[in-house]
């Protein structure tokens, strides 16, 4: 009888590990492996679904989000063409040889209330705080002024209107504000 020869160099392999114990027969593995490769599979597949899933609402949600700002900037759009037809029509007119002046400027002025009109039905609201405490949450101070009719820390003038979007600061106002009665004396 001769012994199997056997190559140490070789690291052990399951089947040789144990060599008190024969190798399991192909078929009869150990009973939960089987279920759990089963498990695991199925948790895998979901898994794939899910992330499957996820990245197609993400997508949906971009598309959509980009939709809803298209249509949202069509309804602004379209109540700023009548301001566009009119800003036009007075164009047309300061063109005319014998353009009264008084009346242009009437024009324009109601050309700005109706542009001022379709953007605040969109939300937007003028920040003009002439003769209001100074807040630096809304406006921006360029300067201050002496003054004996505005007191102290209020707004003296605005140099240009700030504007909010449905309560969200867009561009402050740039003001003037009263630094108080000027000090005698001074020279």
């Amino acid at each position: 009888m001769t012994e199997p020869d056997t190559d140490e160099s070789l690291p052990p392999t399951p089947a040789h590990a144990d060599a008190g114990n024969p190798a399991p027969a192909a078929g009869a593995a150990e009973p939960g492996l089987a279920e759990a490769k089963a498990e695991a599979a199925a948790n895998h597949d979901r898994y794939m679904r899910v992330a499957a899933d996820l990245e197609n609402f993400r997508r949906r949600t971009v598309r959509e989000k980009d939709e809803l700002r298209t249509v949202a900037t069509g309804r602004v759009l379209e109540d700023i063409f009548p301001v566009v037809d009119n800003l036009a029509l007075a164009l047309t007119a300061a063109k005319q040889p014998k353009a009264d002046l008084k009346s242009l400027v009437g024009g324009i002025e109601m050309v700005l209330t109706q542009l001022k009109t379709a953007l605040s039905g969109h939300g937007l609201k003028e920040i003009n705080p002439a003769g209001q405490p100074f807040d630096p949450h809304q406006h921006e101070a360029i300067s201050h002024l002496p003054s004996t009719d505005v007191p102290e820390e209020h707004v003296h003038s605005v140099v240009r209107t700030g504007y909010s979007l449905n309560g969200r600061l867009l561009r402050p106002a740039s003001v003037v504000v009263s630094s108080g009665r000027p000090l005698e004396g001074k020279a």
